[in-house]
């Protein structure tokens, strides 16, 4: 008797201490989208967090609202049939909060999404979010446009003056001064500041402003199940990226499907000078079972990387249309370290540009340097198992005279593409079991590079007017155990290059080598 006492208060306690349900339309919340349920939505968040947390629930319907405060022990659900409009008046985004802008600090427009500082926070539920940002993009067009041709903004509105007033400390590197200028910057839709335990799962997001999901020097991040569609870039819907991690730690993404106007995942870590002062870097993070479609890249690493990138996993993707599948990059001045990257079991078709891009010449041309925290660093990279088709080009990997990209593998990966893969400045590269053909030029070529070994490669499809692979200036490679099974005419070409000819079988090629 005394047993079961204790086990019914057992389960008293764990009633009494439920999180609590807070149902909007209950709370008479508008379902038609016509009257705005931010007070309510946000009131209710404020209830359910001094009553150490709660269910911020929304049945079927069209709820209006503007920017929403997440505190901790907060969750947002989303029923079938229930979709959140967010208002695309700017000044319902106001006052302005600290975020991070492409990797810069600052104090700025809400994101329609937004916590500092929570723990055990959630966005889940098989509704639909919509940001309607079209008057976003518009404006955010309209300002750079006049600052290309006039290389400022002729006047200064409002919003931006409070920006000024706002921003009087912020510092950026000179080249960047110019996107300071616009004094207007749209919020990004899901930025989660320094919070842990964070989920979202399951929704669909549409119209972002801008960056989609964008936590900011978070640990322990799960974005699961997640379906988001922004326009592509042409004519709107610019730098509409869908998942950005930003110095972020214990990150897992999975079972997305991804179609917007920028890169479809990215992952981030500051920019120059500020992101090596925040130190933190984007690490443990995995990525798996997603299908990217339109994007300027499937997974990109940079190019705010300025705190470093390390121990991150890409496997078992489908990139169908994207601009770029795997890209890296960075540029002298950003410093930090991209390492200890996995890339595997990867399906790519109708790339409109490059499959793989290793780059440290990404937005601007400077003088080589000496060797500081401003040089970037990728190194330790190995991509594995990947399938391509319809490529405008393979790919290409461009290191910096004073650091070349060091140690990136590449094994049991076949494509085909208009053009090849082409090596500039870089030491310790390795092909394994790679077949690569192109329509224009060499499939593979190195120039100023070293320490390359090219194991089993082949091209299915060579070129009678082309080697297969070209060197120029480049010094200790092997070329090792390599059939090339259809009938070349060449297999390779050397200009002041130390080649080590191996274990190979050329019987269907006519000229080994050429000067």
């Amino acid at each position: 008797m005394k047993k079961i006492f204790v086990l019914g208060l057992l389960l008293l306690s764990s009633y009494l201490v439920q999180a609590r349900v807070f149902n909007i339309l209950e709370l008479g919340a508008d379902k038609t989208g016509k009257v705005s349920c931010t007070k309510l939505i946000n009131e209710s968040i404020q209830k359910a967090s001094k009553e150490g947390g709660g269910l911020i629930y929304f049945p079927g319907g069209d709820y209006l609202t503007a920017a929403i405060h997440l505190e901790s022990n907060i969750t947002i659900e989303l029923e079938t049939g229930a979709t959140l409009h967010f208002s695309d008046n700017f000044e319902e985004y106001l006052p302005f909060v600290k975020v991070r802008w492409e990797g810069v600090f600052m104090n700025s427009l809400s994101p329609l999404f937004y916590a500092n500082g929570a723990r055990n926070i959630a966005i889940k539920g098989s509704g639909k979010i919509d940001g309607h940002g079209h008057k976003w993009w518009a404006e955010s067009i309209r300002i750079i446009e006049e600052i290309r041709e006039t290389g400022k903004t002729l006047s200064t509105n409002a919003l931006q003056q409070k920006w000024l007033d706002a921003n009087k400390d912020v510092e950026v590197s000179p080249y960047y001064e110019k996107t300071m200028e616009r004094k207007f910057f749209r919020p990004p839709f899901i930025q989660f500041i320094e919070c842990e335990n964070i989920l979202i799962e399951g929704v669909t997001i549409v119209n972002s402003p801008f960056w989609t999901i964008n936590p900011i020097g978070c640990d322990n991040i799960t974005i699961t199940g997640v379906t988001i569609n922004n326009p592509s870039a042409n004519p709107k819907g610019h730098n509409t990226d869908g998942i950005n991690p930003s110095s972020c730690r214990n990150v897992r993404i999975s079972d997305c499907f991804i179609s917007v106007g920028d890169d479809c995942i990215t992952i981030k870590s500051g920019r120059d000078k500020a992101g090596r002062d925040y130190g933190k870097p984007c690490e443990n993070i995995t990525i798996t079972n997603c299908v990217m479609l339109a994007g300027h890249g499937g997974v990109v690493i940079g190019s705010e990387m300025s705190g470093g990138v390390k121990k991150v996993t890409i496997s078992n993707c489908v990139f169908n249309g994207t601009d770029a599948g795997i890209r890296l990059k960075a540029s002298r001045g950003r410093g930090g370290v991209v390492e200890e990257i996995r890339v595997n079991n990867i399906i790519m078709n109708d790339i409109q540009r490059n499959a793989f891009i290793f780059d440290l010449f990404y937005d601007k041309d400077s003088a080589v340097e000496p060797v500081s925290d401003r040089t970037p660093v990728f190194r330790n990279i190995h991509i594995s198992n990947v399938t391509g088709s319809n490529i405008r080009k393979i790919g290409y990997i461009t290191g910096i005279e004073e650091m070349p990209i060091d140690e990136i593998s590449f094994s049991n990966i076949n494509m085909t593409g208009i053009e090849g893969f082409s090596v500039n400045t870089a030491s310790n590269i390795r092909f394994h079991n790679v077949d690569f053909s192109s329509e224009k030029g060499s499939p593979f070529s190195f120039i100023n590079s070293n320490s390359i070994v090219l194991d089993n490669v082949r091209s299915k499809y060579p070129s009678n007017n082309q080697p297969i692979i070209t060197f120029d200036n480049t010094k200790n490679v092997l070329i090792n155990n390599c059939f090339q099974i259809s009938p070349a005419n060449t297999f390779y070409s050397s200009k002041n290059s130390d080649i080590i000819w191996g274990n190979n079988f050329m019987q269907n090629v006519n000229n080994i080598k050429t000067p």
